[in-house]
């Protein structure tokens, strides 16, 4: 994820669902990114973020790059536009179907950032783990886990309509049959 949004060459970056911190903990290790903005719906998980980053014992520099956002992904709110690149790490299966729609319309169509990077399950990799029973989901909180096929015709749909290429990547181990674990989708505006 890091990699992906480092050579976009962004310098403004949202971290939308950014939960507890962790991907806003390595892009402010990295002196790209001027501004880093972290957005979640949980105020609980925005004050772990805090406290994981120390952010009440950064220095000033540090401090001015970084903020935190409460939020909604699926809510059209003019504190996110402007980016550079927006990352949704392992957000989208929380959504129920049909809240999809509106994020795409929000984070598409109204902050349209020039990159979006994108993580989710990989459904097809879930036979890999011994301790998952079959036809369940990674996380009770999933609404959904797609496969590799599915993923990839939702994210062509969504660029073509919104005026994106896209390109994925996989993370983690691949297997050769399912893939692997993660998979990543990579949006450009044209």
């Amino acid at each position: 994820m890091l990699a992906a949004l480092k050579s976009t060459g962004a310098t403004r970056v949202l971290d939308l669902g950014c939960g507890e911190g962790r991907l806003l903990q390595a892009l402010l290790k990295e002196k790209q990114f001027s501004e880093i903005v972290g957005m979640d719906v949980s105020h609980r998980a925005l004050a772990i973020a805090h406290d994981r980053l120390h952010y009440d014992r950064l220095p000033p520099v540090q401090k001015a790059r970084l903020r935190f956002l409460h939020g909604s992904l699926i809510y059209r709110d003019q504190r996110f536009a402007g980016f550079d690149a927006a990352a949704v790490v392992e957000v989208i299966e929380h959504l129920d179907a049909a809240r999809l729609a509106a994020f795409e319309r929000v984070l598409f169509e109204c902050l349209k950032p020039k990159h979006i990077v994108i993580t989710t399950p990989n459904r097809e990799y879930n036979v890999k783990w011994e301790t998952l029973p079959a036809g369940k989901f990674r996380h009770r909180d999933h609404r959904f886990e797609w496969t590799r096929a599915e993923f990839q015709e939702w994210a062509n749909r969504v660029a073509a309509r919104f005026g994106y290429n896209d390109r994925f990547l996989p993370v983690g181990p691949e297997d050769a049959v399912v893939g692997s674990p993660t998979q990543i989708g990579i949006f450009e505006r044209k």
